[in-house]
C-alpha cells in the first residue's frame, strides 16, 4: 500500500482589521498549528515487537536495517547511554574466562536512524594501593592469593558464583596527584578484581589486617570511581561520542545465533574492549544523529478537591509527539483516550472502551517507537510513577517493560540530590536501560532562576504562549460528558505534550547537554543526574591517567563552610561628565587558578618545604600561606583543564562569527 501524504500547509493567519488601522497578524490557534503540521499516518501495518508481537502503524517503527556483514562491513553509531551487567565470558574475548564478568553496554542511533546496542567484553575493574619500599613482583602472588581467599570467605551469600574474585596483582610506577614532591614516581599495587562492587569489599579487608596481605599503612587510590567512568576514560570514551568497530573486529547477534539478542535494538552487536575506536567529538565528529525524541503528557480523571491517586483515578488520556532531533516539527502526533473522542486534524486519535486497553495498547506503542530520549514536564515524579503504579493496580503486567532489554523492568525509586547550587532535593528515579529521561523542569530548576516554575509561566516567560484554557478542576466533567468534550480535553493534553518539544528547541537543551557531555566526558545521564563532581572527577581522571598520576580516595565530610567571594568595592555616587571605564575579569577564578598554577598536583606539603629545595622564584605563597610551584617546575593537571576548556569556549565563539548557515548558527 502506499504511503498517502498530505502536503504541508503553513499555520493559519486571522487578522483584525478596521478602516483606521493597518491589519494586524495575530498567533494561530494550537488547533491551527496542528492542523497544518504535516501529516502521515495512514501508513502499512507492521509487526512490531514488545513483550508480545502485535500488529503496529509502519510510522512508529524506525527504518529497516542494513544487511551487515561484519567481516566486511563497519559499523558506526552515536552512543547516547552506558551502563554495565554481570554475564558470562565470551570465548576469545579478553578478560577472565572464569564467570561472572562485567560486560559494558553502549546503546546508540546509527546516521540512517537505526538503534544499536553494543555488548564490550574483557573490561576488568581495578583499583591501586601503595606497598612497602621492599615489595617486590614476588610477593604480588602471595597478595592475590590471600586476598582472594578473604574475600570468597567474606562473601555471604556469593549468589553470583564467584570462584575467582581477584584476577591479576602486578606492580606499577605512578605519583600521587596530591602535592609536589619532585618527580620521583612510587611503587604502586594495581589489584585487578572480578566484578566491580568486589573493589570495596578489597579495601575493607586490606584496612583491616594490612599485615596480612604483607602491606603496612596502605593508602588507596581510585577505589571510588564509578566502573562506568573508568571505563569510558580507558577507552578515551566521551558523552555522546561516535563509535566506530572496524571490519573484522565485532559480531552480530541474531535469532539464529547461539548468542541471541537482549534487547529491542534493530542492530545487537558483540566486540572487546580495545577493538573499537572511539571518536573525539571534532571535525566531521560533531554531527548528531537523528535521536528520537518523545514528549508525552497524561490526564487523570481525580476527585473533587483531591489530587489524583494510581490506586483510585484513572488515567482517561496520553497524548504523544515525536521529533527527530534536527527537525522543526513534530512528525508523529497521538493520544490515547478512555472512551470515544471526536477526529482531530493532524493527530491520530486512538479510543478505547478500557483503561486497561489503553494503558496495554500505549506501552506497546512505546516500545514500538523506541525513543532515545523521552521528555514531557514533570514526568519523572508524576507522570511515569503514576502509569507504572496505575498498570500495576489494573494488573496490566506488560506494561513496565519499558526500557530496551526485553527482560528488565522499569522500577521507581526514591533519590535525594543534595548539592551547595541546588540544595537537598528528592526525586524519582526510574531506569530506562538505553533511554534517556529528560524530565524538562528537573533541566529549569538546575538551569535557570524563575519565579515560577508551573509548564504556563515557563511557556509564557520563553515562548510567549500558555496552555490550552482548561481548568484542572473541569477536567472529570469533560471526560464525562461527550466526545466533543473529550476533544477539548484530548487539545489541552496534546498542548501539554508539544509545548515541552517548543522550549527544548527554543533553550537548546538537547544540544547544550550533548555538548557538556561531550566536554565534561561523562554519560548524557548523569548530567541530569548527578551533580558537579563527577563532571570535574571525569576530567580529573583523564588528565591524570595521560600524565602518569593516580587520584586518592578520599572521602569528603559534609561542611558548612562557606568560602568568601571577590571583594566589591562601592562604587561612589554621582553624576559624571567625562566618559567612566570600568574593567572586569573574564573568569576571574579560573584566571586566577591559572595565573598562579594553583592544583592539587602543585600543592607543597609543609612539612617538606625546605626538604626539596625550592628557592622563592619556584613557587608562588598565597594569603593564607599555602605555598605553590610555579608552572617551570611542574604544570598543574587544574590550569590544563581550564585552558583547554576555555579555549574550546573561545573557539565555538570564533566559529560562530565566521558561520553563515543559520541552523549551524544555532546550534553553536
Amino acid at each position: 500500500m502506499d504511503k498517502k501524504k498530505q502536503s504541508k500547509v503553513p499555520p493559519v493567519k486571522r487578522f483584525k482589521s478596521n478602516d483606521d488601522d493597518d491589519d494586524v497578524e495575530l498567533p494561530c490557534s494550537f488547533e491551527d498549528q496542528l492542523a497544518g503540521m504535516e501529516c502521515e499516518f495512514d501508513s502499512p501495518q507492521a509487526f512490531g515487537e514488545g513483550p508480545e508481537n502485535q500488529s503496529t502503524n509502519m510510522k512508529w517503527s524506525r527504518p529497516q536495517p542494513p544487511d551487515l556483514d561484519p567481516k566486511v562491513d563497519k559499523l558506526v553509531f552515536q552512543q547516547l547511554d552506558i551502563d554495565h551487567y554481570n554475564g558470562q565470558p565470551l570465548k576469545d574475548m579478553p578478560g577472565s574466562q572464569i564467570g561472572p564478568v562485567p560486560i559494558m553496554r553502549m546503546y546508540g542511533v546509527t546516521m540512517e536512524g537505526n538503534s544499536v546496542c553494543c555488548h564490550v567484553h574483557g573490561f576488568t575493574p581495578y583499583f591501586y594501593v601503595t606497598v612497602p619500599f621492599n615489595f617486590k613482583e614476588s610477593n604480588c602472588h602471595e597478595l592475590k592469593s590471600n586476598l582472594n581467599k578473604a574475600i570468597l570467605e567474606d562473601l555471604r551469600s556469593n549468589k553470583d558464583n564467584i570462584r575467582e574474585t581477584v584476577l591479576e596483582v602486578k606492580l606499577v610506577k605512578a605519583k600521587s596527584i596530591m602535592y609536589y614532591k619532585n618527580d620521583d614516581d612510587t611503587t604502586f599495587a594495581r589489584v585487578s578484581v572480578a566484578l566491580p562492587k568486589l573493589i570495596a569489599a578489597a579495601k575493607r579487608l586490606i584496612e583491616r589486617q594490612p599485615t596480612s596481605f604483607g602491606l603496612m599503612n596502605p593508602t588507596f587510590y581510585e577505589t571510588n570511581i564509578d566502573f562506568d567512568i573508568r571505563f569510558m576514560v580507558d577507552t578515551s570514551v566521551v558523552g555522546c561520542s561516535w563509535i566506530e568497530l572496524p571490519p573484522a573486529k565485532w559480531s552480530l547477534r541474531t535469532k539464529d545465533n547461539s548468542l541471541k539478542p537482549e534487547s529491542r535494538c534493530q542492530i545487537e552487536v558483540d566486540v572487546a574492549w580495545n577493538q573499537f575506536i572511539s571518536h573525539q567529538p571534532e571535525g566531521e565528529w560533531l554531527k548528531l544523529a537523528p535521536f528520537r525524541i518523545l514528549s508525552f503528557d497524561i490526564e487523570c480523571a481525580g476527585r473533587k478537591g483531591v489530587f489524583p491517586e494510581p490506586k483510585h483515578d484513572p488515567v482517561i488520556q496520553i497524548a504523544s509527539m515525536v521529533i527527530r532531533q534536527g527537525e522543526s516539527e513534530p512528525y508523529l502526533r497521538n493520544v490515547f483516550t478512555l472512551n470515544t473522542c471526536a477526529p482531530i486534524v493532524g493527530s491520530q486519535v486512538f479510543s478505547f472502551q478500557s483503561e486497561a486497553e489503553m494503558l496495554s495498547k500505549w506501552s506497546d506503542f512505546f516500545r514500538e517507537l523506541d525513543a532515545d530520549i523521552i521528555t514531557g514536564y514533570n514526568i519523572c515524579n508524576f507522570d511515569w510513577p503514576y502509569l507504572i503504579n496505575r498498570a500495576k493496580h489494573l494488573k496490566v503486567d506488560s506494561f513496565d517493560f519499558l526500557g530496551r532489554i526485553k527482560n528488565i523492568r522499569s522500577v521507581i525509586k526514591d533519590t535525594i540530590l543534595q548539592s551547595k547550587q541546588m540544595g537537598r532535593r528528592e526525586n524519582k528515579s526510574i531506569n530506562f536501560e538505553g533511554r534517556v529521561p529528560f524530565d524538562l523542569l528537573l533541566v529549569l530548576v538546575r538551569d535557570y532562576k524563575l519565579r515560577s516554575y508551573t509548564l504556563n509561566a515557563v511557556s509564557y516567560h520563553f515562548l510567549q504562549e500558555q496552555k490550552e484554557d482548561v481548568h484542572h478542576s473541569i477536567i472529570s466533567d469533560l471526560q464525562n460528558e461527550n466526545e466533543q468534550t473529550r476533544r477539548r480535553l484530548a487539545m489541552y493534553c496534546l498542548k501539554d505534550a508539544y509545548l515541552p518539544l517548543k522550549l527544548l528547541n527554543k533553550l537548546m537543551c538537547i544540544i547544550n547537554y550533548i555538548e557538556m557531555a561531550r566536554v565534561t566526558g561523562v554519560p548524557l545521564l548523569c548530567l541530569l543526574t548527578r551533580g558537579q563532581q563527577i563532571k570535574v572527577v571525569s576530567q580529573l581522571l583523564r588528565k591524570s591517567k595521560g600524565a602518569g598520576y593516580l587520584m586518592p580516595a578520599y572521602h569528603g565530610q559534609g561542611s558548612e563552610e562557606q568560602f568568601e567571594g571577590a571583594t566589591v568595592i562601592e562604587p561612589k555616587k554621582g553624576y559624571y561628565a567625562d566618559p567612566i571605564s570600568t574593567l572586569d575579569f573574564a573568569s576571574l577564578y579560573p584566571s586566577i587558578m591559572m595565573a598562579h598554577n594553583l592544583c592539587y598536583t602543585t600543592l607543597v606539603p609543609p612539612n617538606i618545604q625546605k626538604e626539596i629545595n625550592l628557592s622563592s622564584d619556584d613557587v608562588t605563597v598565597t594569603p593564607s600561606n599555602n605555598m605553590f610551584v610555579k608552572a617551570h617546575k611542574r604544570k598543574g593537571l587544574l590550569p590544563e583543564i581550564l585552558e583547554s576548556l576555555l579555549a574550546a569556549r573561545k573557539k565555538a565563539k570564533a566559529d560562530l562569527k565566521e558561520e553563515k548557515g543559520s541552523i549551524k548558527k544555532i546550534c553553536a
